[in-house]
């Protein structure tokens, strides 16, 4: 039952998010409009997890949806939209969020253009790639640190916060945000197949 309900949110969501983009169907879509389509499905559906679990328990609940929840959520809006989701950081907090060489490239060029004043709500990057097995459609769109992020990605947390993060993440680099920073970025990859 546990399981059959935390499927049916993230299907929820992205239904939601798609019905936010009016006369775009998922075959008529480009590849941009579909990686934005997952991105708002993904976003939305673990921004409305976070809150909920803020109101019940706090951080210590937050930090369980982020630990338990997001990939099954990640997981459910790649599998409706043929596209894989992620998300990635310089300063992540699960080892399994490392940037790769191009995610990397692009974190450090999303900072640079905060550092220069750019809003990073506003920052995305898109690109083909050719790969080994064919073309490789990418896209990446900057997560800025929300007020609401700081109970857990802030500069001071509270000790319980704090030991739940050590007792999950060990190796934890995900703190020391400010509102507005860059925290991260979603990522969504498509195979465009051989050209």
């Amino acid at each position: 039952e546990h399981t059959m309900n935390m499927q049916l949110i993230p299907s929820y969501a992205l239904s939601a998010a798609l019905a936010l983009s009016p006369g775009i169907a998922l075959g008529e879509a480009s590849p941009q409009e579909q990686a934005r389509a997952a991105v708002q499905a993904f976003s939305t559906a673990l921004k409305g997890e976070l809150m909920t679990a803020m109101q019940a328990g706090g951080p210590l609940a937050a930090i369980e949806v982020c630990h338990s929840k997001a990939p099954g959520i990640a997981e459910a809006v790649s599998l409706e939209q043929g596209m894989q989701l992620s998300r990635v950081s310089l300063k992540n907090r699960n080892p399994d969020n490392s940037a790769n060489e191009w995610q990397a490239a692009v974190l450090m060029d999303f900072q640079d253009r905060v550092d220069s004043g750019e809003d990073a709500a506003g920052l995305s990057w898109q690109e083909t790639a050719e790969t080994g097995g064919g073309a490789e459609y990418r896209f990446m769109k900057a997560i800025p640190t929300g007020a609401v992020c700081l109970a857990c990605h802030g500069k001071v947390l509270a000790p319980e916060v704090a030991a739940q993060i050590e007792s999950l993440y060990p190796e934890d680099k995900a703190t020391g945000f400010s509102e507005g920073d860059l925290r991260g970025a979603f990522v969504v990859t498509k195979s465009m197949g051989s050209e």
